[in-house]
């Protein structure tokens, strides 16, 4: 008995270093389903395609990855795992010493540190770079990163006036040959983007020639997270959709408010463009 539990022991004490060496697909894997992680963000999983999206925007070990704006820390909660001993991670995260911005930037921001701390077996090698920009705009030296990920913020950044300046931002501190991954809520290829961002959507084309103005080249795209279902046309724009709900929020009968929302549940989440851009060497 002694003999079985010491080598059950050895087991588990080695499967950290063993989760190490695997493939970063399977690693990637294995953090969606970790024990950090809250049930309903698990639940996303198939929605959001970590493995397809991350391995397509170019993820390998030994990168330098800056999550932009991680929100709630979907992506951050496989990132900071996957890369723990295998990179460096940065999120550029709210700068909370910005005054005047909106109250849940502050919110969220709180909560991110909290994250962090009730888990420092998988954030703390995690590093913050404060971005609030216009204000606060510099994500470090130049030619520093060599993959930058931003997931589902493209359409904020063109309604503040600011989407600009902040892919040039991305092409000064991505290294030569450093790539830019894009996921966004995916509007019509004629939408014009100061309409469509109401809803949440841009177009491919709208981000492309912002990459393309900053001085960044589309290398490929991928249709691992679209989702021909999402018809783009919801009062409540795509926060209609999972895991939003906007429109059930308004129904206060439990009947009703169960139909709604197996209704957006059955749509799914956002039809979304994923695009990879690099930065040219020379």
């Amino acid at each position: 008995m002694r003999s079985i539990l010491l080598t059950i022991i050895w087991i588990l004490a080695a499967l950290p270093a063993w989760g190490d060496s695997l493939p970063i697909e399977a690693r990637i894997e294995q953090a969606m389903f970790g024990p950090h992680r809250a049930e309903e963000n698990s639940a996303r999983n198939s929605y959001r395609h970590p493995v397809g999206t991350l391995t397509f925007l170019g993820l390998e070990n030994g990168m330098t990855v800056m999550e932009i704006w991680p929100g709630g820390g979907w992506y951050t909660e496989i990132l900071a795992p996957v890369l723990r001993y295998n990179g460096q991670f940065i999120v550029a995260a709210y700068d909370v010493d910005v005054p005047g911005q909106p109250d849940y930037r502050y919110r969220l921001q709180d909560d991110l540190l909290a994250k962090f701390a009730a888990s420092p077996g998988v954030y703390d090698q995690v590093a913050i770079a404060p971005f609030s920009p216009p204000d606060s705009a510099s994500l470090g030296d130049a030619d520093s990163i060599d993959l930058i990920l931003t997931f589902r913020n493209t359409h904020g950044w063109i309604g503040d006036g600011v989407a600009e300046k902040i892919f040039a931002e991305f092409f000064r501190v991505l290294k030569p040959g450093g790539i830019l991954g894009v996921v966004q809520h995916r509007a019509g290829a004629d939408a014009d983007p100061l309409l469509s961002l109401e809803q949440g959507y841009v177009s491919e084309q709208a981000v492309i020639e912002l990459a393309r103005n900053a001085g960044l080249y589309l290398e490929a795209r991928s249709e691992v997270n679209a989702n021909p279902l999402d018809s783009k046309d919801y009062e409540e724009g795509v926060w209609s959709l999972p895991p939003g709900l906007a429109m059930c929020e308004k129904i206060e009968d439990d009947d009703g408010l169960e139909v709604c929302r197996a209704k957006y549940q059955s749509i799914g989440e956002s039809d979304r463009m994923t695009l990879r851009f690099r930065k040219p060497i020379m």
